[in-house]
């Protein structure tokens, strides 16, 4: 087995999902751990840098023999939940794929940047220098991604999400959004003194459940489609016999180029303008918690095509995609670093049963190696 594989393997192995995600779980520590000792057992320079208290970003660094461009590879180090899952870190490799969980999202995709650093760290780089990142955080808020910006800079870079060996210059955004309603409590057996805050939630969802139809109906980007609106969370009321004065609904509000967090905010606002119309005495307030930019990089630019000549070198698909999911591209993109996702192939991500096709895991480190020293003149 390859050292990119041995390191994949020991990714796996390791808890690390993102306590934001699942409160008491351990964080990125142990896993940066194992990337940092990767690196230092191949003499490449590493730094490991808390972005907050136990939760370490991992930059490792091969510097060329002349001055030249830098190129950033760029990978997340927690995962999601395992809820549902049997042994979710115990990698276990069957049939040319490795089942756990990280193995798809994205353990591979980090341990094929890693082995690009410890092919160029002992062949030698000509030129420039490549960087490698793995960041935490990136499945909630993207604190890693953030710290790295503000600390180092890149003239390229490429995100290592999976992709299926596709290259990805685009990818949406998104905007977390709660919503309230309010009623008025009282005994269940008085409905001429109480107003109940759950019907009134009831009428702003089946809006919602109309305009995510429409949106979804008229596709507004060529890779990525259209934006899309769900209800993730809603909670209200107490005892049985009491009506009900609050209800709140958390929703997330997926994103398209032209779109963001405050338009999904107006839009939100506008439908509650239209029930307050309807009824004076309804009572609703919407407000934005957290959103993200979606990305998109022009499929001419220079990045993007030389990743595209070497993926038809090697047989693999020639256009470009976009992907449905967010990535910490756009956090790079916004610190002015040309960037695009490209991964190995898998399933479940996300899922109870998450793997990663191994052979992709190596054809992905070789072309990257290939990017890097064509990127650099290397």
């Amino acid at each position: 087995m390859s050292d990119t594989l041995s390191l994949l393997r020991d990714l796996v192995a390791i808890d690390s999902v993102n306590p934001s995600l699942v409160p008491g779980s351990p964080g990125e520590a142990q896993a940066a751990a194992c990337l940092a000792a990767f690196f230092r057992a191949r003499d490449i320079d590493v730094q490991v840098t808390e972005v907050a208290p136990g939760r370490p970003n991992v930059v490792a660094v091969v510097e060329g023999a002349r001055p030249g461009p830098t190129v950033m590879l760029c990978g997340h180090l927690d995962t999601v939940g395992v809820e549902g899952m049997d042994a979710p870190f115990t990698p276990v490799e069957r049939e040319g794929r490795l089942y756990g969980r990280g193995a798809q999202d994205m353990k591979s995709g980090l341990a094929a940047c890693a082995g690009v650093l410890a092919r160029l760290a002992a062949t030698g780089l000509e030129a420039g220098r490549v960087v490698c990142a793995g960041v935490a955080d990136e499945e909630y808020a993207s604190l890693g991604a953030d710290a790295l910006v503000r600390d180092w800079t890149a003239d390229a870079a490429v995100v290592a999400e999976p992709t299926d060996l596709t290259v990805a210059i685009a990818h949406k955004g998104f905007a977390w959004l709660e919503v309230e309603t309010r009623g008025r409590a009282a005994h269940g057996s008085r409905p001429e003194e109480g107003r109940d805050a759950i019907f009134r939630m009831g009428r702003l969802i089946g809006v919602l459940e109309r305009f995510d139809a429409e949106l979804r109906a008229r596709p507004t980007h060529p890779l990525l489609g259209s934006g899309s609106l769900h209800a993730s969370r809603v909670e209200g009321g107490g005892e049985m016999s009491s009506y009900p004065a609050h209800c709140r609904l958390q929703l997330e509000r997926r994103t398209v180029p032209a779109e963001d967090g405050a338009r999904a905010l107006r839009e939100i606002e506008e439908m509650i303008a239209v029930l307050v119309g309807a009824d004076r005495e309804y009572e609703a307030q919407a407000r934005l918690l957290f959103d993200r930019p979606s990305y998109a990089i022009d499929e001419r630019a220079e990045l993007p095509q030389a990743l595209l000549g070497l993926c038809v070198a090697a047989g693999l698909p020639a256009s470009p995609t976009g992907m449905s999911y967010w990535t910490d591209a756009a956090v790079l993109a916004g610190a002015g670093i040309p960037t695009v996702v490209f991964g190995p192939s898998g399933g479940g991500l996300h899922g109870t049963t998450e793997y990663v096709e191994l052979a992709s895991v190596e054809t992905c480190e070789a072309i990257l190696t290939d990017l890097v020293r064509r990127l650099t003149g290397s």
